[in-house]
């Protein structure tokens, strides 16, 4: 009993290096003076026939549990050892990932990373994909070494706020281009809408647009809420009140009888009050 307690107190070992199946696990450290390693699960990205994505079949490596201090130039670098990168997307978690247009906005498209990621290595080669997955036999990978320092701590603050230090003129520049876009954009739709005004569709419908010197103004969510609930209360008053001929006469009848009332009324109140003023003198 003595023995068994022992061993039910003793704890257990930790596999290191252990993974879901089909995942690979590799070794990394933040640096040489770390004493713990910590696990990347990665494994040959596969996606359905016809998908259009940016991450090609065989060519691109799929990694789980980044941490939040690896970049994607950290994770370009740790795997430049396997063949050539050319490219690393890091997101929040898996999903299809589209093809992005133009480039992110650097004033206000900014987004603080809180915690563990997925990344998305893309080789020139499939081979690459192949030897990722074979550092696993290696020792522990360096993310910050003497060449390619990673910043933490202080030095991460003071770059943090350096970055967030926003230059007016680069500013105004960006402001200015996505402007020129825009009104560029609305020309190109006006002129369109235009074009297309009086020209009746494949179903023979034409599209009629409200212009003139007071063109209609774009109402707000409670102007519109407004508008709707007083048409809802007009619609429910000209359903619920004389919603058939019959009803509608039958209140005419009505109304008409209570005026011949009132006037019956009004006349023996009159004749009453005559009465009472006639003089008396026995």
């Amino acid at each position: 009993a003595a023995s068994c307690r022992a061993k039910m107190a003793a704890p257990k070992e930790r596999v290191v290096g252990a993974a879901p199946p089909g995942y690979t696990a590799l070794a990394v450290k933040f640096g040489e003076r770390q004493r713990s390693s910590h696990c990347l699960l990665v494994k040959e990205h596969q996606v359905r026939e016809g998908a259009g994505t940016t991450h090609p079949p065989r060519r691109t490596l799929f990694v789980l549990n980044v941490p939040p201090y690896c970049s994607p130039d950290s994770l370009s670098r740790l795997f430049s050892r396997c063949g050539r990168v050319q490219s690393v997307d890091i997101s929040e978690k898996p999903g299809p990932v589209e093809k992005k247009e133009k480039l992110v906005s650097k004033f206000f498209d900014r987004k603080t990373v809180t915690g563990f990621q997925v990344a998305y290595v893309v080789f020139r080669k499939p081979s690459g994909v192949q030897a990722a997955k074979a550092l696993s036999q290696e020792g522990p990978l360096l993310i910050s070494t003497a060449s390619n320092p990673v910043k933490t701590g202080v030095s991460k603050w003071i770059a943090s706020y350096a970055a967030s230090v926003v230059d007016p003129e680069e500013l105004k520049a960006e402001v200015d281009a996505y402007m020129q876009d825009y009104d560029k954009r609305i020309a190109e739709e006006e002129a369109k809408a235009a074009k297309e005004e009086g020209v009746p569709d494949e179903e023979g419908w034409v599209k009629v647009t409200r212009k003139g010197r007071k063109p209609g103004l774009p109402r707000t969510e409670a102007a519109n809420l407004r508008v709707l609930e007083k048409e809802k209360q007009k619609r429910a008053r000209k359903e619920l009140l004389n919603f058939y001929a019959w009803q509608h006469r039958e209140t005419k009848r009505e109304h008409i009888a209570q005026l011949r009332k009132k006037f019956e009324e009004d006349k023996q109140r009159i004749a009453l009050m005559r009465a009472q003023r006639k003089f008396r003198p026995y």
